[in-house]
């Protein structure tokens, strides 16, 4: 439903994490993107050629996508003249923010005179029912976390193209915005309401052959007073096979929350194994996936290392050493 080329809109962003749904598709749909635009005081980049928006129409790009994420999922009313410009130039509008383009009443009008289309890929459509319990045929991985963005989509992504270079039946489950826009389909976890959430999960990853496996994208963290709940009742309803704990190194605290402080990897296990046998009491932890980004390689394959020999479990950095060894787990 998203026309692509896409012009990548990451506004005056100076947190790399802010621009988390810009660079996930820049990352794994590069085929798709035509360039990025940012505004003055931009810090960070996707690597995509820096367009300004006449120029990406002059190169046929198709949709202008919102490509930050913050907080409550706000759209900055100072970014609106450069929407309405994309829009003049005849460009789709994508956004994977809480707030709805089809709430701007400029926006709608200008859209439809130019006759583009205003797409929230957050906000779901499916009538959807509570969770069941009831045990699927099939095979089901969930990436967790010790907080939010520490990795759960690019280990969920990576273990999904492993497995399918190895000839194992796998399909990516998107649960979020990016991994929406990276896939093309799935649910939005966090804009479900609260009493849905297992059972979107349900029919997120339905029956399936016994030998494939469905890699589910993970949200937020059973130990982030924010996004427990979500954690929680997509935790439920994929009734996991198999936990991939996500870490962060580096982190003082939960995102966003300087008071809070992270857990351990020991307290991430227990609480979300504990969780997940609610609906599958074979649930098991198959391995620990580790962003290392902000130390080198040196400290990050020592990191790994001493962690898998103290969980007895393999470590890696999807992105600097590969997710083979998780697949040989599963």
């Amino acid at each position: 439903m998203i026309q692509s080329p896409y012009l990548l809109f990451i506004g005056d962003a100076t947190d790399p994490l802010s621009i988390k749904m810009a660079r996930s598709v820049a990352d794994w749909r590069a085929e798709k993107c035509l360039g990025e635009y940012a505004l003055p005081g931009c810090e960070v980049t996707t690597g995509c050629p820096a367009l300004d928006i006449d120029q990406a129409a002059e190169r046929g790009a198709k949709s202008f996508i919102l490509g930050f994420a913050n907080s409550g999922g706000h759209l900055d009313e100072r970014y609106l003249e450069h929407i309405l410009k994309a829009i003049d130039a005849g460009m789709d509008i994508v956004s994977g923010l809480h707030d709805k383009l089809s709430n701007y009443p400029e926006l709608v009008k200008q859209a439809q005179d130019a006759d583009v289309r205003l797409v929230d890929i957050r906000h779901p459509s499916l009538k959807l029912k509570t969770g069941t319990g009831k045990k699927r045929s099939g095979k089901r991985l969930l990436t967790v976390g010790t907080d939010c963005s520490v990795g759960k989509m690019y280990t969920s992504l990576s273990l999904t193209r492993a497995l399918q270079q190895n000839d194992i039946s796998a399909t990516f489950r998107a649960t979020g915005q990016s991994g929406i826009l990276v896939a093309g389909e799935g649910i939005p976890i966090d804009c479900v309401i609260a009493d849905f959430i297992s059972g979107a999960a349900e029919v997120l990853s339905p029956d399936n052959t016994p030998e494939h496996w469905d890699i589910i994208e993970g949200q937020g963290s059973l130990s982030h007073p924010a996004f427990a709940g979500v954690s929680l009742g997509l935790l439920h309803g994929s009734q996991p096979d198999a936990l991939v704990i996500c870490h962060a190194l580096k982190r003082s605290h939960m995102r966003g929350l300087p008071h809070v402080p992270q857990p351990s990897i020991e307290e991430t296990i227990n609480l979300n194994v504990s969780a997940a046998r609610l609906t599958n009491p074979a649930a098991q932890v198959i391995g620990i996936a580790v962003n290392t980004s902000a130390v080198t390689d040196a400290e990050a394959t020592a990191w790994c290392q001493q962690t898998s020999a103290q969980f007895n479990l393999p470590c890696v950095d999807p992105v600097r050493h590969g997710v083979d060894e998780l697949v040989r787990q599963l």
